[in-house]
This record gives structure tokens, C-alpha cells and sequence, in this order.
């Protein structure tokens, strides 16, 4: 698996699948979560209404991962997960590695070649950039995905040079 870093725009990714870091309602939000929703058009939002309604009636849990159409977005699929909130007095690591290796299972399910992550948990659920940044690599890394390759997509170049000193 190659993985790549790119600072710019998750959503004009020409890959097979963005990852969304998605609030559990699924109905879109701010950050990532509403960019993908605004920029994806409404069938996307359509068919998180359709998953709310059925498998996940009490919302995505945090650590999981569902995927849906990607709408106008240049990619096939969009695969939604819900990032811990970052807490300083509990170590909440294990749930933000389930969701970059719960993506990737889901990836490879579909058979997506390439997938385009942004950094989970690290805007309103304050996750600190450069542990997130260590947690995201060592999983995917670990993870033994068929996904030929990851790219990290970063905000910011405070976020790529987390990622860069995370993938040396």
C-alpha cells in the first residue's frame, strides 16, 4: 500500500472513496462532514436518510464505518465514520484507529483501490493533529487493507507536516 499526503480539498479527490468524518446522525455537519454534503448534492444525504431509517436508527457508532454513493463528488463512494471526542483524562486511541481500520475494511469490500482520508476527530472534537496524525498511519499501516493506496488529505500545512513527520 503507498500512502500519499496532499494538502488541499478532500472533496475534489479523484479517488474510488473519501472518507467522511461524520457526525452519528449522518445527516452532515460542519467541517469535513459538511463540505462532503454540500459538495456531494443531495443523493448522498438521501442515502444516509435510508441507513437512518434502517440499520442505524440510534445513529453510526463511534468507530464505525458505512458507505453511500458519493453523489457529485469525483468519486464512486463516500464511506462515513464517527470520531471520538478527544478527552485529556481518558485514553479514547483505540476508537480513533477503529475508524481508520473500520474505512479501510469497507473499502475493501467495495473494492476501492484508492481512498482519500482526512484527518478524524481533529477539528470540532479537538483531537491534537500530531497524535492523531500517528494514530492514522500506524493503523493503516497495520491494517492489511488490499487498498493499493491511502492519501491523506490535510487542511492545512500545520496538518501535512503532522502527517509528513508521522510517515517518516
Amino acid at each position: 500500500m503507498d500512502i500519499t499526503l496532499v494538502q488541499g480539498d478532500i472533496t475534489q479527490q479523484a479517488v474510488d472513496a473519501v472518507v467522511n468524518a461524520a457526525n452519528s446522525s449522518l445527516l452532515g455537519g460542519g467541517g469535513v462532514d459538511g463540505a462532503i454534503h454540500r459538495r456531494g448534492g443531495p443523493a448522498i444525504l438521501e442515502e444516509c436518510r435510508r441507513l437512518r431509517a434502517s440499520r442505524y436508527g440510534k445513529g453510526l457508532p463511534t468507530g464505525q464505518a458505512v458507505a453511500t454513493t458519493a453523489g457529485l463528488l469525483p468519486a464512486r463512494w463516500v464511506i462515513h465514520t464517527v470520531g471520538p471526542v478527544y478527552s485529556p483524562t481518558e485514553d479514547r486511541s483505540a476508537l480513533l484507529a477503529s475508524c481508520y481500520r473500520e474505512s479501510l475494511r469497507v473499502a475493501d469490500s467495495l473494492g476501492a483501490a484508492t481512498v482519500a482520508f482526512p484527518a478524524i476527530s481533529t477539528g470540532l472534537y479537538g483531537w491534537p493533529m500530531d497524535d492523531d496524525a500517528r494514530v492514522a498511519v500506524e493503523t493503516v499501516r497495520e491494517s492489511g487493507s488490499g487498498v493499493a493506496e491511502v492519501r491523506f488529505v490535510l487542511f492545512d500545512a500545520a496538518a501535512y507536516a503532522a502527517f509528513s513527520a508521522a510517515t517518516m
